[in-house]
């Protein structure tokens, strides 16, 4: 995988990423603890935080792929961090002059976070302008390789610097991991062809996008795996936190703990992903993926206090890998079959069925712990993404070894 960083234009947008997703993960941990703790915000208005940072994927997640398509990429991702870096800046400024409110909290998650949408929407699309097809996946899990680090080390990073300089402070570090990221995305030399001018209709071109994902099979089923695991998934999460701490009877420290150890399979996920992909073909690579993934969800309802605690840290571990290896190859699979200017509007169209089910089934989820225990809702959550791996296994996928040579070839068995 060191290949893929000999190329100065992929590490420049590499470093960019990962500069992006720490300020993500700083976000996720220091806004809340700024409301929590400067504004005392309610449990409420803390769940308001969280619903604002992902409603611009339902509100502009289809909207984002057709613009990104009409546009070159490169500006859309530093247009985007500069934005970013600038409402979260905004947020130590008011509170050194005594201004910050929570509605000013509201509006900058807000608004950040549609800039997050067109910033994933255009780096999936960008990143084919810079590699080969045949480096796609292992491009793809050097960028998952960031999404691991980031998620490991953020929390641990900016619970640090709140500690050390406060939440206001820990959002101006925030805001300059964003510029930093421009500055590399800046410095990146490969041009990029602006697409051809042609008439503009928002509708018809978000139907495009739609079509290609409902008419291809492999995209297809790529798409409604997502979907029906982000679905079962939010269900895991949203009662995981009070199973522990009922159920498992899990101090704090300990759910942190486990969270941090459960990750380390995403670390090794990064680091095996191109390797299975070149020993066994990028179909079965996904499908390896797939497979762990699919069976990592059960042993979580089969935890118990004490030594028990193996079952959660096990699932936890196998699940941060299956995630890992089958987001390189699903992307990977993504990049190499659509074409390049319909790239835009078939990432929006994913990230936005991904993200759109995720408030459903975090109600679902909540709902089913009411009439019943969580740890039956573990067991649901379990058999429903074990179940959703039959939608790849009656795939093309199955009769599959490489990504395709060309548009509509594939190298079979």
């Amino acid at each position: 995988m060191r290949g893929i960083l000999r190329s100065p234009d992929f590490r420049r947008l590499w470093l960019a990423d990962g500069l992006s997703q720490v300020g993500n993960r700083i976000d996720f941990l220091v806004i809340p603890l700024l409301a929590t703790t400067t504004l005392a915000a309610s449990v409420a208005e803390v769940s308001l935080l969280r619903t604002l940072s992902t409603l611009p994927y339902l509100l502009l997640g289809l909207q984002a792929g057709a613009w990104c398509d009409r546009m070159r990429n490169r500006p859309v991702l530093i247009t985007a961090d500069l934005a970013r870096a600038a409402l979260i800046g905004s947020v130590p400024l008011a509170a050194l002059f005594g201004s910050l409110t929570l509605g000013h909290l509201y509006v900058v998650v807000l608004l950040a976070g549609g800039f997050t949408v067109f910033f994933n929407v255009a780096h999936q699309t960008y990143l084919p302008n810079l590699v080969e097809r045949g480096e796609l996946p292992a491009a793809n899990a050097r960028l998952q390789t960031n999404l691991s680090v980031a998620a490991i080390a953020g929390p641990g990073l900016g619970g640090l610097i709140v500690q050390v300089i406060g939440s206001a402070g820990a959002m101006a570090v925030d805001a300059l991991t964003y510029l930093w990221s421009a500055a590399w995305l800046h410095r990146i030399r490969t041009p990029e062809a602006r697409p051809e001018p042609a008439e503009r209709n928002l509708r018809r071109e978000i139907a495009e996008g739609l079509r290609m994902v409902l008419r291809h099979p492999i995209l297809r089923a790529i798409t409604v795996h997502s979907a029906v695991s982000s679905l079962f998934q939010s269900m895991f999460m949203a009662v995981s936190v009070v199973f522990m701490v009922r159920d498992l009877r899990l101090t704090p420290f300990m759910i942190g703990l486990i969270g941090t150890l459960s990750l380390t399979g995403a670390l090794l996920g990064s680091a095996v992903a191109r390797r299975l992909g070149a020993r066994f073909g990028a179909a079965r690579a996904l499908f390896i993926g797939g497979a762990v993934y699919s069976v990592s969800f059960l042993p979580n309802a089969f935890a118990t206090p004490g030594w028990g605690l193996a079952w959660y840290i096990a699932g936890g571990i196998a699940s941060s890998f299956g995630i890992i290896v089958l987001g390189v190859f699903t992307v990977s699979f993504r990049q190499a079959i659509t074409p390049h200017e319909l790239l835009g509007r078939v990432s929006s169209v994913s990230q936005t069925v991904v993200f759109g089910v995720a408030p459903l089934g975090s109600l679902l989820g909540g709902f089913i712990a009411e009439l019943t225990t969580t740890r039956v809702t573990l067991y649901v959550c379990g058999v429903g993404i074990l179940a959703a791996s039959v939608i790849l296994v009656a795939s093309p996928l199955r009769r599959m070894r490489d990504l395709p040579l060309a548009e509509g070839t594939v190298k079979n068995d």
